[in-house]
């Protein structure tokens, strides 16, 4: 049976240990909050109440970093947080992001303006109830707007202590190393998995230098990899999900995994792939596994 059934102790996400975010430290397996919205992405969840209760269960174990963005409703997954947990328990850190537009279900548009990226700082800080978001993600660069202005909008909005810390998502090393010479840059968000290397320099450029990396999509996209995942969790009684993320965990101390859902129950089987020990063998056998080049188009 997986590792979060009742025969086990009540799992708890500590028990993967910790990454710094600039000065704040955070359990090294997070939650992520675009789930928790309609379908698309779009609208409030089929059940508002399981959606509340699942943020609220993700606390009570031990998860301490909450990852969303302005656009997963859009609105929604903010104000849900602001309703299930404020105020906030102390050491909680709330991510949020800006810059990418949800005009519909599953439509994205780019909008990283600094006038833009202004009135979405703000705007989340009212949803969220916040005064200072402790980490403010731009959510992509904007092929219309020069990454410089964009990155200058948030550094200033950070001096004015709107934000404590920038972040990074869905970016390359190129866009890192330009945000580094205006701000500190404290996480990279970007899809990766052990079927999904296409980030793996970045991975390596953020260990070094003592950024996290958060990774999306954790179980990557190839059903041959769901295979090979299914395979090692029949081995180790897990499911696989909880595989897939105990691999994350071991590739780098810089990874914080954000895996997402609606339900109460799945929160607590992911969360519990904070203490699964992944046996080096099979690391290596998912480390191993080549994948063509992934697409998501």
């Amino acid at each position: 049976m997986p590792a979060s059934s009742s025969s086990v102790s009540t799992p708890n996400a500590a028990a993967a240990g910790t990454v710094n975010l600039g000065d704040l430290t955070v359990h090294r397996l997070g939650f992520g909050a675009m789930r928790i919205t309609g379908k698309g992405v779009w609208g409030p969840p089929a059940d508002r109440d399981a959606a509340l209760r699942t943020l609220r269960r993700a606390v009570e174990l031990g998860v301490n970093f909450i990852d969303t963005a302005d656009s997963y409703g859009p609105n929604v997954s903010e104000e849900l947080i602001a309703e299930a947990l404020h105020p906030y328990p102390k050491g909680l850190v709330i991510a949020t992001k800006g810059g990418w537009e949800r005009v519909g279900p599953g439509q994205w548009v780019h909008n990283a303006s600094p006038r833009h990226l202004e009135e979405a700082v703000n705007g989340s800080l009212h949803r969220l109830k916040l005064d200072t978001v402790d980490v403010y993600q731009l959510h992509v660069p904007d092929p219309a707007v020069s990454f410089t202005a964009s990155i200058e909008t948030l550094a200033r909005l950070r001096e004015q202590g709107k934000i404590r810390h920038l972040a990074l998502s869905n970016c390359a090393l190129e866009y890192v190393e330009r945000a580094r010479k205006i701000a500190p840059i404290v996480s990279v968000q970007n899809r990766y998995s052990f079927a999904d290397r296409e980030w793996d320099f970045l991975v390596d450029f953020c260990e070094k230098h003592g950024i996290a990396f958060i990774p999306w999509a954790p179980l990557g996209q190839l059903r041959e990899a769901h295979k090979l995942l299914e395979q090692i969790a029949s081995e180790l009684s897990a499911s696989p999900l909880q595989v897939a993320l105990a691999w994350l965990l071991r590739r780098s101390p810089v990874m914080l995994p954000i895996p997402g859902t609606s339900s109460p129950q799945h929160v607590e089987e992911n969360i519990a792939a904070a203490s699964l020990q992944l046996p080096i063998s099979a690391f290596h056998r998912l480390s191993d596994f080549e994948a063509p080049p992934a697409s998501l188009r």
